[in-house]
């Protein structure tokens, strides 16, 4: 039987929210929720988003989409409904292991999040239950996700919704956990290349943090997920996960950005800041010098 929906749309680019109509529609309510539509924008035009809301109208209240209550949420799309979902679009890296694929890891961008997860599309063939990692690549900040629910998308790519295991409402900001500051400093960068084939490297930091840091020199070594040893030579060393790898033809390229694992640690030998403010107040050096290991 068909019926009409109310549907809650915002502009990415601003918080601009649409309510469109739709009649006659075959689909069910969480079906309508896990489909972009198109709407406009008073201020930026037609834009294509997956609903904030929607809900089952009967005809003679389909004029009145005001009175539209959140839709019920249904066991599948729960933790999506622990708080209110919005589109946001943040680069992400997902990366794990999914039987038959194997390893996989896929930079990508965030369509709809909220504290508990977020809606991402992926080429990667993954399935209901997989379990993987997000790293957001703004803040540097990773979290261990489940796959909650998978649909197929065009050109092979697919709807996946992720679930973190605990809400993480902060997940989402758009600054880094930890300021990088820009630093050149000579490292020995020891780990295993994407034949298997353990290599010892030298390479230059590009900046750094408490957090992580960005080598150059060393893109075509390490792949993303992989677990590398970074050593300054009377300063100790520290582990780090590689986050991401920069692609050909990007500014980025050879080049590969680092989570820390072992957070107690300080291999720089210079004062690294704990805030944004405590980074833009540091004074700049009118050119960049390299720091021997």
């Amino acid at each position: 039987m068909s019926k009409n929906y109310a549907v809650r749309l915002r502009c990415p680019y601003g918080d601009n929210e649409s309510w469109i109509i739709l009649e006659n529609r075959d689909e069910t309510l969480e079906q309508i929720l896990r489909t972009s539509w198109d709407f406009e924008c008073e201020a930026h035009g037609v834009q294509r988003e997956f609903p904030m809301e929607a809900s089952a109208k009967d005809t003679e209240l389909a004029s009145k989409p005001q009175a539209a209550k959140p839709a019920a949420p249904g066991a599948e799309e729960s933790y999506f409904r622990s708080s209110e979902r919005r589109p946001l679009h943040v680069p992400v890296l997902v990366y794990g292991w999914s039987d038959p694929q194997g390893a996989f890891h896929e930079e990508a961008s965030t369509m709809v999040v909220n504290s508990s997860g977020a809606l991402v599309t992926l080429a990667a063939k993954v399935k209901a239950g997989d379990l993987a990692f997000l790293v957001n690549r703004i803040s540097s900040e990773e979290q261990e996700v489940r796959v909650a629910y998978v649909e197929q998308e065009f050109e092979d790519k697919r709807c996946v919704g992720l679930a973190f295991k605990n809400p993480c409402p902060y997940f989402w900001r758009r600054t880094r956990q930890k300021p990088r500051i820009p630093e050149e400093i000579r490292v020995i960068v020891r780990g295993t290349d994407p034949n298997g084939n353990a290599f010892v490297h030298s390479a230059y930091t590009v900046d750094i943090s408490k957090s992580g840091a960005r080598l150059d020199g060393v893109g075509y070594l390490a792949k993303p997920g992989a677990t590398i040893e970074v050593k300054r030579r009377w300063r100790g060393k520290a582990s780090y996960r590689v986050m991401w790898v920069g692609q050909v033809g990007t500014d980025q390229v050879n080049q590969v950005g680092l989570f820390c694992l072992d957070t107690e640690k300080n291999i720089w030998g210079v004062k690294l800041p704990e805030s944004e403010a405590e980074a833009s107040a540091k004074p700049s050096s009118p050119s960049k010098k390299r720091r021997s290991s």
